[in-house]
């Protein structure tokens, strides 16, 4: 019988690349996206059912679980993918983009296990693939909210393999270092206010050490493959880096201390002279 991928966030980047890969090797896909009115290639795909379902909505991602269901039968295989960024000081961070950092990135990936789950419980069978990244084992500067999410999805997704397993479905982490998406779009919100002169050296040196660090990004269709591996390999492991600098990063996090990681980032950000920041 054919297999059957539900996706989250798969009007662009990395959910995109991860329909299109899953498609081409013969699955049934469920694409999920917020403004599927507005999608124009891949509903012209074969076995692609692409339907509304906005993490923040449980509403909605219960309506796509059955409607997927409906279609194709099953759903093997729930890849969270959605997902958003908050970057910036702490204290110019609005409180709405607070929240809709946790209730996309976690709660919202969270509501959509919640609702395959019977799925799966009842078919004693299913995989569920979170998308994490490098900086959910390693913060950086400016990303406390986007490194709180993820380290939080590191978190329950690692509890979650107990719980799981006693329904036989299995639980991934796909841990991708920076990757060339439109993830800069409408799911990337930089926080900043010009007033607040202490943070200007930090502010500067951050976005010029990211747009260093993006001219060696990996390809969207790069972590998709490490999605596919993660969904079909059978394995009991849990994480799948992918990206030379996440393996890079991730070596470092787990050589050095606490301090000497500090040191490592500081200096790469090139805040590493003396005084604050």
């Amino acid at each position: 019988m054919t297999k059957t991928l539900l996706a989250t966030g798969a009007s662009s980047g990395i959910g995109r690349a991860s329909v299109q890969l899953f498609q081409k090797r013969g699955w049934n896909v469920i694409a999920t996206m917020r403004s599927p009115q507005n999608e124009t290639e891949l509903t012209h795909l074969p076995n692609v059912l692409v339907t509304r379902a906005d993490v923040t909505d449980e509403v909605g991602i219960g309506n796509a679980v059955r409607e997927g269901i409906a279609k194709f039968g099953q759903v093997d295989v729930l890849l969270n993918n959605a997902g958003y960024g908050a970057y910036g000081p702490l204290e110019a961070t609005p409180i709405e983009h607070i929240r809709k950092e946790f209730e996309t990135n976690v709660i919202g990936a969270l509501a959509a296990i919640k609702a395959i789950t019977p799925h799966f419980r009842e078919r004693r069978s299913g995989t569920i693939v979170n998308m994490s990244s490098m900086g959910g084992r390693a913060a950086m500067p400016l990303g406390s909210l986007y490194h709180g999410s993820k380290f939080a999805v590191e978190g329950m997704t690692e509890a979650l393999q107990y719980e799981m397993a006693e329904i036989g479905v299995g639980v991934k982490l796909v841990e991708p270092g920076i990757t060339r998406t439109n993830f800069g779009g409408c799911s990337f919100q930089f926080n900043d206010d010009p007033s607040l002169s202490e943070y200007r050296r930090i502010v500067a040196s951050t976005m010029g050490a990211f747009e260093i660090f993006s001219k060696d990004a990996s390809e969207a269709e790069a972590v998709a493959e490490t999605i596919y591996r993660a969904a079909t390999d059978d394995d009991d492991r849990l994480r799948y880096v992918t990206g030379k600098d996440a393996e890079a990063l991730l070596k470092v996090r787990m050589e050095e201390s606490d301090a000497g990681f500090t040191r490592h980032i500081r200096k790469s950000f090139g805040l590493d002279r003396s005084g604050r920041g």
